[in-house]
């Protein structure tokens, strides 16, 4: 068993994921709705000219071409009309069951959901800085291969024992596999690091971490490995 004291030392709500839409996915969607000559928008002004062009679009066409955009791969075509139209009603980026897709879907209502206005349901994720720091040094290691199973088990002490977390995932946080956790935590950078220490910056939905805004510094364990 491995001890951890775990530190809020920053908490806020984002309405968009940093750097979640680049220049080249905007003249990438302007492509897709037949718009001419998209390497000639200035890059200041893409994002405008993107989300004009697929208000052009009946909401569920421009759901379409957003999610073709982005799960092409992933889904087939029937999949997408069918999320097309759940899109702008459901929160698919909580609800869908395929949690490899939540931050896609996440990104997908952010541009659509500006683009018209409120029309689509309004996304909202979490932003904040934990610091962890390990009772022995050794330990940090346990964050060096895939740190986001890790550190949900090191956050789930700092929600209430309600919280849904806890409520879907109990046995996965008591340890064993937990191959959602990457994605539940969204973005997960590093940074502060000392010899017994790291401060990371995570980036989540609100669905699932809106009360760690509420916690205090604790102690939590992690089963040896």
């Amino acid at each position: 068993m491995s001890t951890f004291t775990v530190e809020r030392l920053s908490f806020q709500h984002l309405s968009e994921l940093p750097n979640a839409w680049q220049a080249a996915d905007y003249k990438a969607l302007l492509a897709k709705v037949d718009y001419d000559n998209p390497e000639a928008i200035a890059p200041a002004e893409l994002k405008e000219m993107c989300q004009m062009a697929l208000t052009d679009q009946e909401p569920a066409e421009a759901a379409s071409l957003v999610l073709n955009y982005l799960f092409a791969d992933q889904l087939k075509e029937g999949q997408i009309d069918q999320l097309a139209h759940q899109l702008q009603t459901e929160k698919l980026w909580e609800e869908n069951p395929n949690f490899e897709l939540h931050k896609g879907f996440f990104n997908a209502t952010q541009l659509l959901y500006e683009a018209y206005n409120g029309k689509f349901p309004h996304p909202q994720a979490v932003e904040f800085k934990v610091k962890i720091t390990a009772a022995d040094p050794a330990d940090l290691t346990v964050f060096d291969q895939e740190p986001a199973a890790a550190l949900l088990r090191l956050l789930a002490p700092g929600l209430s024992d309600r919280a849904l977390l806890h409520r879907l995932f109990g046995t996965q946080l008591a340890g064993g596999d937990f191959a959602e956790a990457t994605h539940i935590l969204w973005q997960l950078t590093p940074s502060e690091k000392t010899a017994d220490s790291v401060v990371y910056d995570i980036i989540s939905s609100d669905y699932w971490l809106e009360d760690f805004k509420f916690a205090d510094t604790y102690e939590a364990t992690l089963p040896a490995q």
